[in-house]
């Protein structure tokens, strides 16, 4: 019993550090320029990533390092121009026109600053099965340079927030090559993949995962008075935990508590995605954090006493906020808003449900044993803290050095 204690803890400690110091990753490298496609229904969108370095070389143009949209703005229509004549996009003998939309700047430790230029595809009535690409924007004056198209974006063939995959890669020697639409893609599988993004959004949420925790941990636990063992009433200071005896009746709590939080988020993440709602970023995601702290205060010190629903309604309404966050952030617009919605509620519940069965038998197992009363308690604690720490990052919009700090000590950094 004591290894798994120890097992525990250890468990705990990784997932503390993971939620409060999050590594980063560049999807980018040297010599390359990139095409990002946008297939939707009725219509091709997309933008060309080019660095700031490769347009001084090839347009001998004067972009410094530290690169704003306004410093880039003088050479747009020479950047335009050079891309117009340097790439096209054709099917079926008909080429599309390229209507640029707008310009930013992505900015690279590493490579430097890429400039971005948003642009739609005018002519595109049905999207084609195959799409001509042809490409040879840097190029033809850089030898060694390579450009990769990404599908970035394609609801039917379940394609979204996708910066990894390549679908075609140019060279100085091959510009010109088909690319696969995968219009054939059914709707069937667009939905697949929205349960899919569902179930890895709470499996890769940890401040969703903390949340869950801190109400399932007293699950397994009744409170009880100190004199009478009768059930508590709220606002006695006279409490106990006291192991749940029947495993049937705790697990249907939990059920009834989780699907409070799932009815809650959905509310919100609807009406959010729809856009009936819209609330600031900063707002929501400092509330999401609070909310790991009140529901892990609450097993130390309880307030709503059977009532613990509540918690989980209450809160689960800005979790929903937050789910629609990623929904925006990767692009999902009006094409199919009910199947997305109903494929990610669903992937959410199911990868909750998946996380319940892991944690709860466990809980179950474990509530008798003499140290579980002091389990609950520590693991609120770390569960307040991270909450503490996630609360004033995002409030106050501030990076606080603990990480680095705490990294460099375990050699890390």
């Amino acid at each position: 019993m004591k290894q798994i204690f120890r097992q525990t803890k250890f468990i705990l400690l990784a997932v503390f550090l993971a939620a409060l110091f999050p590594g980063a990753t560049s999807a980018h490298a040297p010599n390359q320029s990139y095409i990002f496609l946008r297939i939707y229904e009725h219509s091709i969108a997309g933008r060309f990533e080019i660095t700031a370095k490769d347009l001084n070389r090839v347009l001998a143009l004067d972009l410094k390092p530290g690169l704003k949209k306004d410093d880039v703005k003088p050479y747009l229509p020479e950047i335009h121009s050079y891309l117009r004549e340097n790439a096209s996009f054709s099917a079926k003998d008909v080429e599309y026109k390229i209507r640029f939309t707008g310009t930013d700047i992505l900015e690279d430790g590493n490579l430097g600053d890429f400039v971005t230029l948003k642009f739609e595809l005018d002519g595109v009535r049905d999207v084609p099965d195959r799409l001509t690409v042809n490409y040879g924007a840097v190029l033809n004056e850089t030898p060694n340079h390579q450009a990769m198209v990404v599908i970035e974006y394609n609801w039917r063939a379940g394609i979204y927030g996708n910066e990894s995959i390549v679908s075609l890669v140019f060279s100085s020697k091959n510009n010109t090559q088909v690319l696969e639409t995968q219009r054939s893609a059914t709707i069937f599988q667009g939905f697949i993949a929205m349960i899919k993004l569902g179930i890895w959004h709470i499996w890769i949420g940890i401040d969703h995962i903390l949340f869950l925790l801190a109400l399932v941990l007293p699950s397994v636990l009744i409170l009880r008075r100190r004199d009478d063992d009768l059930p508590l009433e709220p606002g006695s200071m006279r409490m106990y935990w006291v192991p749940v005896e029947k495993f049937k009746p705790a697990l249907i709590n939990v059920v009834k508590i989780i699907t409070c939080f799932t009815i809650a988020h959905t509310i919100t993440l609807s009406l959010a995605a729809l856009n009936f709602i819209d609330l600031p970023t900063r707002l929501v995601e400092s509330i999401i954090a609070l909310s790991i702290a009140l529901a892990a205060l609450h097993n130390i010190r309880p307030v709503l006493i059977s009532n613990e629903w509540l918690i989980a309604f209450g809160f689960g309404l800005f979790h929903g906020f937050g789910f629609a966050g990623v929904l925006a952030e990767k692009g999902f617009g009006g094409e199919f808003m009910a199947l997305t919605l109903l494929g990610f509620n669903l992937g959410v519940e199911i990868g909750q449900m998946v996380i319940i069965l892991f944690m709860f038998p466990a809980l179950f197992l474990l509530r008798k044993t003499g140290f579980y009363n002091r389990f609950v308690v520590i693991t609120s604690l770390i569960l307040i803290l991270a909450a503490i720490y996630w609360f004033i990052e995002r409030a106050f919009e501030i990076d606080l050095p603990l990480g680095g700090l705490v990294l460099k000590s375990l050699g890390i950094l």
